[in-house]
């Protein structure tokens, strides 16, 4: 995720990271090209049929508010993301308070905590398609993590872990009824927030609209060049790249926040969320916090 402060209007023009620019340069370029060859084809060779500037418009307005609709349906993905984690470092946070009131300062809660950290970051690995073991490091043993890493969901495994270690201390009369129902409450909640992720992640907007949506971008790109020709003469190359820009851009800014949890520049900084739960469960346990991540050339991964 991008975290720097606006760009003056000096340096607006000129910032790259971040930005869509160099992924649809080559399809402004077409464009432009595409509107010097239709120019020099209409003044030199034969007069080229030309197309109404008003139908032109009123074929623009309908691909922006296509265009608008999807990214805002891409945007509220990412978002309804970014809250799903958002969620989970609070659940994370309420365990380790449920354990000082329920189980005290014991190596039961240390043990529920450190599955919690675990479980976020198998959550993580399988979001991002990573390897996370070296991060499990600090909090299970090699044989457990391989046990965990071993199951299809490794981090629902987490949680029926935490879940049988709680019903090991309910046999065992260390934790009241009452205790063992607000810890089953913030397990479901984990769940469902990593339920909400991995429906995210494997459920992508409508293919068919997505289709229309990019067809209908090149086809108006395509056809602008005629329309420009008698309004706008040798500056048409130029509009057409402009608007080419502004169409391919939403397209493309729509396809990164589509899949949030990619380890992109504009997706989700899962690590640094997951290092945020790290160190919460450390003060919670009296430990030494790891230091926070912090961006890398304006970028938070």
């Amino acid at each position: 995720m991008i975290v720097r402060d606006q760009p003056s209007s000096l340096t607006l023009f000129f910032v790259m990271q971040g930005s869509v620019v160099p992924r649809i340069f080559a399809r402004m370029v077409g464009v432009a090209l595409l509107s010097v060859l239709v120019l020099l084809v209409d003044h030199h060779v034969t007069p080229l049929p030309q197309i109404s500037i008003a139908a032109m418009s009123i074929f623009g307005i309908a691909l922006s508010l296509f265009l608008g609709f999807r990214n805002n349906a891409a945007y509220d993905r990412w978002w309804e993301a970014r809250k799903l984690w958002g969620a989970m470092i609070a659940d994370i946070r309420s365990l380790g308070r449920h354990g000082s009131i329920f189980l005290a300062n014991g190596p039961a809660r240390a043990r529920i905590l450190s599955l919690a950290v675990a479980f976020a970051h198998l959550h993580r690995g399988f979001l991002r398609g990573v390897d996370v073991k070296p991060a499990l490091r600090d909090w299970l043993d090699e044989a457990e993590s391989e046990a965990l890493i071993a199951n299809r969901n490794a981090a629902d495994a987490a949680l029926r872990q935490i879940a049988d270690e709680l019903a090991d201390l309910t046999a065992q009369e260390k934790i009241s009824g009452f205790g063992q129902m607000t810890f089953a409450r913030t397990l479901a909640a984990l769940a469902e927030a990593q339920a909400g992720c991995e429906r995210i992640m494997t459920t992508p907007l409508p293919f068919v609209y997505s289709l229309l949506v990019r067809r209908t971008t090149y086809l108006y790109c395509w056809l602008l060049p005629f329309a420009l020709i008698e309004a706008t003469g040798w500056f048409a190359p130029l509009l057409s790249a402009i608007v080419a820009y502004v169409f391919f851009g939403l397209q493309a800014v729509t396809n990164e926040l589509e899949l949030p949890f990619r380890n992109v520049q504009n997706g989700l900084p899962l690590d640094a969320m997951c290092r945020v739960i790290e160190i919460s469960v450390c003060e919670a346990l009296d430990r030494a916090p790891p230091p926070a991540l912090l961006p890398e050339n304006h970028v938070l991964t």
